[in-house]
């Protein structure tokens, strides 16, 4: 249990200096940085791979539908 958490713990401290970076590489704040990756960037993200997985199983459908 104490690997998970050191991991945990880890993978957050390395996330939030990524966002710092970003924002001090971007002369940005760090809740601008938030905003564009967590508003923006996500939701988009999540739309765009449930589109593309709705587009390759019609695609999958018509495949199999021809054979």
């Amino acid at each position: 249990m104490d690997y998970l958490l050191t991991l945990v713990n880890s993978v957050y401290a390395y996330c939030t200096d990524l966002t710092i970076n970003l924002a001090n590489l971007l002369n940005l704040s760090y809740y601008e940085i938030n905003f564009v990756l967590f508003c923006l960037l996500y939701p988009t993200m999540i739309v765009s791979s449930v589109l593309l997985y709705t587009i390759q199983k019609i695609r999958l459908k018509r495949i199999k539908k021809h054979d």
